[in-house]
């Protein structure tokens, strides 16, 4: 398939979707949970978020417009200035990925779609359970992005849950032993494997090929 911008423009809207969507390959499948003002759980499934920072430890994730839909996740951050991000672990993607639906804001996707909710040392959003890896933001910016109606939401990290044993002396995660899982285009998820690693790169200590 060879497809300039013109040609791209002409795709059927859903198959275009579906493309540029997939074209990036392999995202995090996240879970977002929120808590409205009145008190109602909130859980949204993201493919989105990517790291901005670890000093401070800042987190980034795009919200799509919110003129035509209701956009609960989004508006709870706002009210509240609290949020949480779940890995999607591999026994949860099918829960998972019908928090997506447009639920009125007085549903909670915690309990309609069976996925536990717990709260952790006093952080005033709530988690899931059952994610292995996930941690507490508060929210500090969002940019709006002109061309074509999304935001940037950037939180600090306040709260890290990792299992001991999927951490190394380095710091580094070992997202296989979690079950984390990733997704392509909207629907499509991905268990991960670790395949190789290698050292941090210095110039001096590049191999010849």
């Amino acid at each position: 398939m060879y497809i300039d911008k013109e040609q791209i423009n002409r795709l059927d809207r859903k198959f275009r979707l579906n493309l540029i969507n997939s074209i990036t390959g392999i995202k995090p499948a996240n879970l977002i949970g929120t808590k409205s003002q009145e008190g109602v759980s909130n859980l949204a499934i993201f493919s989105s978020v990517v790291h901005l920072g670890s000093d401070p430890a800042l987190i980034g994730m795009i919200v799509r417009p919110d003129s035509e839909v209701a956009r609960n996740t989004f508006d709870n951050i706002k009210d509240m200035g609290y949020y949480t991000i779940n890995h999607v672990p591999l026994t949860l993607t099918r829960q998972a990925h019908y928090t997506s639906a447009k639920f009125p804001a007085d549903i909670s996707e915690f309990e309609r779609c069976a996925i536990d909710e717990e709260y952790l040392k006093g952080f005033p959003a709530p988690f899931v359970k059952d994610s292995h890896i996930k941690f507490g933001l508060k929210h500090v910016q969002s940019i709006p992005i002109e061309l074509n109606g999304t935001t940037l939401v950037i939180g600090e990290i306040q709260l890290v849950v990792v299992p001991d044993y999927a951490v190394n002396e380095k710091g580094y995660i070992d997202l296989q032993t979690c079950d984390t899982t990733g997704v392509a285009g909207l629907n499509q998820y991905y268990c991960l494997s670790k395949e190789a690693e290698y050292p941090y790169v210095r110039l001096e200590e590049v191999p010849e090929f």
